[in-house]
């Protein structure tokens, strides 16, 4: 008799946690519809801010060598300005250099097993330190400005790990990872076929299909890096 009591007081709770389950369920939908159509309108403001950004900033850098063209001294300063732009990644490129593609394996190899896994209980072949690696082996085979998936690397630009995604900049990137790289093509890829970098993708190639390619080309574009306000400088030289 109490087993049946006893199974009867279990049914009426579990069909209670349903309905109340089913009656809440509708609410979180649409509070998360509401909240993915909210990123969704910030992330397109944020596009238009930032082109409407770079539309300002490259007509107040047509009036700036407009202004300062007129003579030596100017000429000078235009000089000096354009290297300080190129080291902080803040104004476009365009020109020669290095394409490196860097491609997840996808579910060639078989992940499940532990012994094909970089890291203990993930799937993930192509982590936040082999990019880092790269950029840092093309910066010392001579690149000028570089930028992965449409981000410029430039000053305070982390490359970092976020779960299972990389984060370029803080925004998130995917395979196949573009590296493209502006600089003398010839004279880096000379180093960079020796360099670290290079050789941790090709070991990643053998052990687990990742897919690279290393391209020399002409009119690689660069975007200009994310501004950031300056907060504190000190200054290091006459």
């Amino acid at each position: 008799m109490w087993q049946a009591l006893a199974a009867t007081l279990v049914a009426a709770v579990f069909a209670a946690a349903v309905a109340q389950a089913r009656s809440v369920a509708p609410g979180v939908r649409a509070a998360q519809q509401l909240l993915v159509a909210s990123v969704r309108s910030t992330q397109a403001a944020a596009t238009t801010l930032a082109q409407r950004r770079s539309t300002l900033s490259a007509k107040v850098d047509d009036v700036r060598r407009i202004v300062l063209a007129d003579d030596a001294e100017g000429q000078r300063l235009l000089a000096r300005l354009d290297v300080l732009s190129l080291a902080a990644a803040s104004a476009p490129v365009v020109g020669p250099g290095l394409t490196v593609t860097v491609t997840d394996p996808g579910a060639s190899p078989n992940l499940s097993d532990v012994s094909k896994q970089r890291v203990s209980g993930s799937q993930q072949i192509i982590l936040d330190r082999d990019l880092q690696l790269v950029v840092n082996s093309l910066w010392e085979s001579g690149a000028e400005a570089i930028s992965i998936d449409g981000v410029r690397i430039g000053p305070n630009v982390t490359i970092r790990q976020a779960g299972g995604a990389i984060l370029v900049d803080n925004n998130p990137t995917s395979s196949p990872y573009t590296i493209l790289a502006v600089g003398p093509p010839h004279a880096m890829q000379d180093v960079f076929d020796r360099s670290a970098g290079l050789y941790r993708l090709r070991l990643l190639e053998t052990s687990y299909g990742v897919g690279v390619s290393v391209n020399v080309g002409d009119g690689l574009a660069l975007p200009a890096g994310a501004t950031r306000d300056v907060k504190f400088a000190k200054q290091i030289g006459p």
